[in-house]
């Protein structure tokens, strides 16, 4: 059985912007980086802020109430307020779909 779910279309994204997908009642953010798709929790675990709204430079995203950071790759907070890590979901591009594995 698969874990993989269908969430958006590759084309959706855009370098440097997040979006919001909720599969299953999950809330999720996609990002686009130098071709890469990561996917978080959407909801930045200093605040209730989405951070699908925040700025992404590099590898990391802004929350954008307190300006703390995330690694779009780990989930590791880097920048203060922010101390505990948010959730990274494993993310693939088939066929110009985006999939995440919601099993993992």
């Amino acid at each position: 059985m698969s874990n993989w779910t269908d969430v958006a279309a590759e084309a959706d994204l855009f370098e440097g912007a997040g979006i919001p997908v909720a599969p299953g009642g999950r809330d999720i953010a996609l990002f686009s980086v130098e071709g890469e798709v990561f996917a978080t929790d959407n909801l930045c675990t200093h605040g209730n802020a989405k951070l699908c709204d925040g700025f992404v430079e590099g590898h990391e995203i802004e929350c954008p109430f307190h300006q703390g950071r995330f690694d779009l790759r780990t989930g590791e907070a880097t920048l203060p307020p922010c101390t505990q890590p948010i959730k990274v979901w494993p993310a693939k591009v088939e066929g110009g779909r985006v999939f995440l594995n919601l099993g993992a």
